[in-house]
């Protein structure tokens, strides 16, 4: 499971520096101040999470469970708070007519990031 958590914490560094800069560099012309500040939330979440994840892997030699449901819940925060948040900031410039159903979608991604963090409390408060 180390392995994993470290890897996929790789990806999801890799991919935020990478969508941060395309939104500094790429999206400007692009899209509105409101929109490039909606993307930005987005890769600062992704950033935030990422080394959650990453903090994860020195926990994952204990076999906690507890440590597993943290990793997934950072992972689906990820995908579904910052991964809808880049659909909503690029929806206007891309004709992404689909992404008007994606706001409900970020305070779910929102709630994984706190069941990641609650995990997280609750593994430590088990770990001896």
């Amino acid at each position: 499971m180390n392995k994993r958590i470290i890897l996929t914490a790789a990806f999801f560094g890799a991919l935020a520096v990478i969508l941060g800069a395309f939104g500094a560099h790429g999206l400007k012309s692009m899209v509105t101040p409101s929109q490039l500040e909606t993307w930005q939330k987005g890769v600062e979440y992704q950033f935030y999470h990422t080394f959650a994840i990453l903090y994860l892997s020195t926990f994952a030699r204990y076999k906690n469970k507890l440590i597993g449901f943290s990793f997934l819940s950072f992972v689906l925060g990820i995908v579904f708070f910052s991964g809808s948040l880049y659909l909503l900031a690029l929806k206007d410039a891309y004709h992404l007519s689909f992404a008007q159903v994606l706001g409900p979608i970020t305070p779910i991604g929102g709630l994984f990031f706190i069941l990641g963090w609650i995990f997280l409390f609750l593994a430590a408060l088990k770990d001896k």
